[in-house]
């Protein structure tokens, strides 16, 4: 396992040591458990389970398991683990129980939203209603679903931090947004699941993490995340390239308090629910930029500070982009805060990204 990880997940179960117990003797079954989302979630859930002796086991439903196998053969050998073979929308389903589902297939693809919107929403939606139609043939006990801020559209300028109430939409009839619809869609279908039907069919415990920006071990430095490729050009000693004119705003939690949160939400998050997943704390493209040149000069002294290139010059008068959550319910719900800093955050991810 690389360092930097298993340090995280020394503190992450350090913090969280009542969190666990309701996993004694579970078998969850996880889809897009080879994925960023689901790499940390295998971390966290597979090394709880070897520190208090959990006796849970954890199916993973992958296209590839021997890829994932070759790229993290800790996790993929464990004893605790299995894999099903399979695409999220046909696959067979695993023999014995199952007690929790977390379905976490379909990750924020800008290529393949591009490329195919059809196989992009499909893949959000029928994926979604094969795992619940899994999830109700074994009466699991608890399901988290993980969605995206993308469900609520553009977010306005003047709303500096978007809520879960928030009334808003993505534009329906523009391709681009097949992801974020098809989260819609999903999430509809997650309600529709929690609700008792007319039948007498009691509904099934369903929670929702509508998930925004992360960083941290296990992120693809060579996509569409600016804070990924920001981290790939500042160890490789610059220079920084900004796509855009720097002004849009983000936020960013760490991978391993990504995983705290979304073990907490399936486990003690209200069915039918949703919880925004991220930081609070806005920055800017450009000042992301500028704080990933100045901690990898911090780390590297002997190099200086890398250079800062921006595609294009802002625009006056245009008012910045924003994708920041407001996590009050999660935090006085749940009581979820952010246990690592932005700038430890890059920091770590630095240093793992040497240490691989």
């Amino acid at each position: 396992m690389n360092t930097t990880i298993a340090a995280d997940i020394a503190r992450l179960l350090a913090r969280t040591p009542s969190l666990w117990e309701p996993l004694r003797g579970a078998s969850l079954f996880i889809s897009g458990g080879t994925g960023f989302f689901g790499a940390w979630l295998l971390e966290a859930l597979l090394a709880a389970n070897r520190e208090w002796s959990l006796g849970c086991s954890v199916a993973v439903l992958s296209r590839d398991p021997s890829r994932f196998a070759a790229k993290a053969p800790h996790l993929a050998t464990d004893p605790a683990m299995s894999f099903i073979e399979g695409d999220v929308r046909t696959f067979r389903f695993p023999d014995g129980g199952i007690t929790h589902v977390i379905h976490a297939a379909t990750e924020a693809s800008a290529s393949l939203n591009a490329a195919d919107p059809r196989a992009m929403f499909d893949v959000c939606v029928e994926g979604t209603r094969r795992m619940l139609t899994l999830a109700e043939e074994k009466g699991v006990s608890r399901f988290l679903f993980t969605s995206s801020g993308a469900v609520y559209g553009r977010q306005p300028p003047e709303v500096a931090r978007v809520p879960e109430d928030f009334r808003g939409g993505p534009d329906s009839l523009h391709v681009r947004n097949a992801y974020a619809e098809g989260k819609r869609a999903a999430e509809m279908l997650c309600a529709i699941a929690a609700q008792p039907s007319a039948s007498g069919r009691a509904g099934m415990h369903v929670s929702i993490a509508r998930c925004f920006a992360f960083v941290g071990p296990h992120l693809p430095l060579d996509t569409h995340f600016a804070i990924g490729n920001f981290i790939r050009d500042g160890v490789a000693g610059g220079p920084i390239r900004i796509a855009g004119d720097g002004t849009p705003f983000r936020s960013y939690l760490y991978a391993a308090d990504l995983a705290e949160w979304l073990v907490t939400i399936l486990l003690r998050g209200e069915s039918g629910r949703a919880y925004n997943v991220g930081s609070e704390e806005a920055v800017s493209i450009r000042e992301l930029a500028s704080r990933v040149a100045g901690i990898a000069a911090a780390v590297w002294p002997d190099r200086g500070r890398p250079e800062i290139v921006m595609a294009e010059q802002p625009q006056p008068g245009r008012p910045a982009e924003r994708y920041v959550p407001d996590c009050r319910r999660a935090r006085e719900e749940l009581g979820l805060v952010p246990a690592t800093s932005l700038d430890e955050s890059i920091r770590l991810t630095m240093l793992a990204a040497c240490d691989a």
